[in-house]
């Protein structure tokens, strides 16, 4: 197995650890984000790997049902699964607050999900929620409780899992024989065409191409018959994996992405080194723009206290001097602190007012979302800043060019 580094990100702290206060942050853990490429397999992943416990615990910030636009596009998924597939035995692995699994029956759906205080909320909802990590020890549990699933799901997990063998080999044995595995993530075409480096960050273990996990899935007897590219998350992607013996023929969507990722060289080291000097003069760009609003003493606000967002502002040294404050929605976000770069985070009622005239998009990828609930910012002479694809302003003059 050939892994080379082509990018790397410096010091990162976990993503999740948001700060109470700023009392003794010698003790605040950081690691090297570097990020590579195997040539074997074709799959990229982070050099160094953090504990999963460290990421997913108890004070798991994240709800996913925050966002419409998330629940609309589980709701759509959950009607598409119910259109293939007939009499539905659901397990989720990864189910957050509930998001997908709520538009299916109590009685047939089972999630596992690590984060206690997430698999409380379902839990309390009805559903069979394990509260642990997801292995081949509870996939034989289920399997023996429950027996075998024809519809296992995963939205933004598969690629939080540091051993993949590990995965396949128990969702292998769990499936129907005409099961479906579903699962979504991060696409590394995306992240490549879009400069989004902030994808990378600490549960982001791996990210995903249609390349990469057919050759993963191979020595499993399993077979990616559909896949679809997403916009959610800023370019994702979603794979549909049966039994190489399943009933489900193979979609032209295969050839055709297979197509799209050969033609784009996701396949060559060479596309990720230029992809690696890309980010370099990003960094520069977006630094000189917010230093210049600085010059004029005028106060920047972060848009969302999003992990991702810990990425750019550790990357590239940003820090309370840069952007004043961030608002967030999340409850257990708000009176914290951003880990490593150290930023205040309040609420949008007590950061959002009339003195703001720059706001800089950390939450980028739900940008129309944010843009049309914010559009009287814009109105009233207010600018927005993000740095995908490239380092640039958002003013009223050019929004509508942003958000078609």
């Amino acid at each position: 197995m050939t892994k080379k580094v082509f990018l790397n990100l410096g010091k990162q702290p976990v993503t999740n650890s948001y700060l109470k206060n700023l009392d003794n942050l010698d003790k605040e853990y950081f690691y090297n984000l570097k990020v590579t490429y195997n040539d074997k397999n074709n799959l990229v992943s982070l050099k160094n790997f953090v504990k999963p416990t460290m990421m997913f615990n108890s004070k798991y910030a994240h709800r996913a049902s925050s966002s419409k636009t998330m629940q609309s596009h589980f709701k759509e998924l959950s009607k598409e699964c119910k259109k293939k597939i007939k009499n539905i035995n659901c397990l989720e692995i990864g189910s957050n607050d509930g998001v997908f699994i709520k538009n299916f029956s109590k009685k047939n759906t089972i999630a596992v999900e690590p984060c206690s205080n997430l698999a409380n909320l379902t839990n309390d909802m009805g559903y069979i929620t394990y509260p642990v990590f997801w292995n081949q020890k509870i996939s034989n549990k289920i399997l023996n409780k429950h027996g075998k699933r024809n519809l296992i799901f995963s939205a933004n997990t598969m690629s939080h899992i540091e051993d993949l063998d590990e995965v396949f080999t128990s969702i292998k044995k769990l499936l129907d024989k005409d099961g479906v595995f579903i699962f979504e993530d991060p696409y590394i075409l995306s992240v490549l065409q879009t400069n989004s480096y902030d994808q990378f960050y600490d549960e982001h273990a791996h990210l995903f191409s249609y390349l990469s996990i057919t050759n993963l899935i191979k020595k499993f007897e399993l077979r990616v018959f559909d896949v679809k590219i997403l916009n959610v998350h800023g370019g994702s992607i979603r794979f549909y994996i049966c039994h190489n013996d399943g009933k489900y023929k193979k979609k032209r969507s295969v050839s055709r992405i297979l197509n799209i990722e050969l033609k784009n060289k996701i396949n060559k080291f060479q596309t990720y080194k230029n992809f690696a000097n890309k980010i370099r003069r990003s960094k520069k760009k977006l630094l000189k723009i917010l230093k210049d609003i600085k010059k004029s003493k005028k106060l920047i606000v972060g848009y969302g206290a999003t992990y991702k967002s810990s990425t750019i502002y550790n990357y590239c040294n940003i820090n309370s001097k840069l952007i004043d404050y961030i608002v967030d929605t999340t409850k257990n976000k708000q009176n914290k602190f951003t880990p490593g770069s150290h930023i205040k985070i309040l609420s949008p009622i007590k950061g959002l007012h009339k003195e703001i005239k720059y706001i800089f998009l950390a939450a980028w990828n739900f940008k129309k979302e944010i843009i049309n609930k914010e559009i009287n910012f814009l109105k009233e002479g207010g600018c927005f800043i993000t740095h995908v694809p490239y380092p640039r302003t958002i003013t009223l003059k050019n929004v509508r060019k942003e958000i078609s």
